[in-house]
């Protein structure tokens, strides 16, 4: 969604009101999958603040994902600000990480929103706080049932300690 910052650019004080939202396709991040339910609302304004624009805004909404226990769908909130300098680009300014430079008279609201989820997404959901997971030998989502695997099960590189300790219980 663009945004016109005519109205705020060339007077101090200004400010423009966002109540809007912002779709999102579904997405991967660090080999996790997000899908949106509906699109995030956007709340907030930009002012200008005598030196550059201010972006200040409050995302909410809510999406799917899979518990990294379980790997079980669930359904989570995202929820988190954003608060960014906004200026407009001139031929002799370099690109700075402190602001967020456009050319023209207006900002693309889906870039900045997109990238602030992607600095706020959590990489690890769970279903509940006592999801037991999946059982380690076959699988199975140990939240629906138990599984006949040996509960014993050493993984063959810690055996020999293993073997140590049972002799020295012994």
């Amino acid at each position: 969604m663009k945004v016109d910052l005519s109205p705020v650019i060339k007077v101090t004080g200004a400010e423009i009101k966002l109540d809007t939202t912002v779709g999102f396709s579904d997405a991967e991040f660090l080999g996790e999958s997000y899908r949106f339910l509906e699109p995030l609302k956007v709340y907030g304004r930009v002012y200008n603040n005598g030196q550059s624009l201010t972006l200040e805004a409050d995302v909410k909404g809510s999406m799917k994902t899979e518990c990294a226990r379980c790997l079980d769908e669930l359904e989570t909130d995202v929820e988190f600000s954003v608060n960014e300098l906004l200026s407009q680009r001139k031929e002799s300014q370099e690109d700075s990480d402190d602001i967020i430079l456009f050319d023209g008279y207006e900002i693309e609201l889906d870039d900045i929103i997109a990238d602030h989820f992607l600095m706020n997404v959590s990489g690890r959901y769970l279903c509940s706080d006592d999801c037991k997971g999946l059982c380690p030998q076959c699988g199975t989502n140990l939240n629906k049932g138990e599984c006949d695997c040996n509960t014993e099960y050493i993984d063959p590189r810690w055996q020999a300690l293993a073997d140590i300790l049972k002799n020295s219980e012994e």
